[in-house]
């Protein structure tokens, strides 16, 4: 039974498998990139040798899985293939699928993070997003506040972007999308301040979780660590543990620039979490891959679409499932 075939046996609604199946429409450029080239190579009958593995791995490193993710899953490949006494390249497909799946793991916060679960008794949950310009924070802000609100917490978000009024605007249409409060100051103000204000907003409300926008200036890194370190320490004066996740955001159409703002940012935060946006409209989403391997590091959430539930928490499993198989209609009776 191939991975494909188990995660369809582990839906266990007809809502998850709507949502298996955004994803895998989310992800049909980069299965036709990358399945595809895959095909013409692991036929039955081929025998496994050094050549048919060095076709895999030039085809891995050109879907944006970078050189040294695919050589890391070629040598596991190659162990399984000589433990498993595995002969026939139309079996490797399967293999490859679980080695990958193994490469990225899953989040710590994996169960909370499916259901949006917050500690109640030490809330409120504070989220802070990082990111630059353009690669969709506000929209993820916005979406991630739906979700949250969709379970059953209260939210609020502060609009710490003081450098771009546009940005305030377009979180404010965010805000009213998820029917969630916001907190925000005129362009140009302190962006500590409207943290602080946000924060101490929502203790006084009894508020569930708060998410703080901040500004994405990451070619002027001294002054953005400035900028975070200031409104971590003031939040800290209302709530010790504030913040309690650092979000950041990636552009997946960016491939493996992705993964080098990745290596910037975690330079000037503690991130806690990756969200990537925009997977729908890329043939890059092996570029998932080699950020979680390169930065040891959790995928948290993906992006798969423009509507506001296209947000989907990070399974592993079924993003490899949906990146190499073909998307399945489940019935109510099959998830039963």
């Amino acid at each position: 039974m191939g991975l494909f075939d188990k995660l369809k046996k582990k839906l266990s609604n007809v809502v998850e498998a709507v949502s298996f199946e955004r994803l895998s429409d989310g992800l049909a450029k980069t299965r036709t990139s990358l399945v595809s080239k895959l095909k013409t190579v692991l036929f039955a009958g081929r025998k496994i040798d050094a050549t048919l593995l060095r076709e895999i791995e030039e085809i891995l490193i050109t879907s944006d899985i970078g050189v040294t993710t695919s050589e890391k899953i070629i040598s596991r490949l190659r162990d399984r293939v000589k433990r498993d006494g595995i002969e026939s390249a139309d079996q490797v497909i399967n293999v490859l699928q679980e080695e990958i799946v193994a490469l990225i793991g899953t989040s710590p916060s994996a169960h909370n993070d499916s259901i949006f679960a917050v500690d109640a008794e030490n809330g409120p949950h504070v989220i802070m997003v990082i990111g630059v310009n353009g690669v969709g924070k506000t929209t993820t802000i916005g979406k991630l506040a739906h979700n949250y609100k969709k379970s059953g917490k209260s939210v609020v978000i502060g609009a710490a972007d003081t450098f771009r009024a546009a940005a305030n605007e377009q979180l404010e249409v965010w805000a009213k999308r998820a029917d969630v409060g916001i907190i925000q100051q005129k362009q140009g103000a302190d962006p500590a301040a409207v943290a602080y204000d946000t924060l101490k907003s929502a203790v006084a409300k009894k508020t569930d979780v708060v998410i703080i926008d901040t500004a994405g200036r990451l070619h002027n890194k001294q002054g953005l660590m400035q900028e975070l370190e200031k409104i971590g320490r003031v939040m800290k004066k209302i709530k010790p543990e504030a913040p309690n996740d650092i979000y950041l955001v990636l552009d997946a159409t960016t491939g493996q620039n992705a993964l080098q703002q990745a290596k910037e940012f975690t330079k000037v935060a503690p991130i806690t979490g990756l969200v990537l946006t925009k997977l729908d409209g890329t043939a890059k989403g092996g570029s998932v891959i080699a950020i979680v391997d390169s930065l040891n590091m959790p995928v948290r959430y993906v992006g798969v679409g423009e509507q506001i539930d296209d947000l989907q928490v990070f399974d592993p499993e079924a993003f490899v499932a949906a990146m190499f198989e073909e998307r399945v209609t489940v019935s109510e009776e099959e998830t039963k």
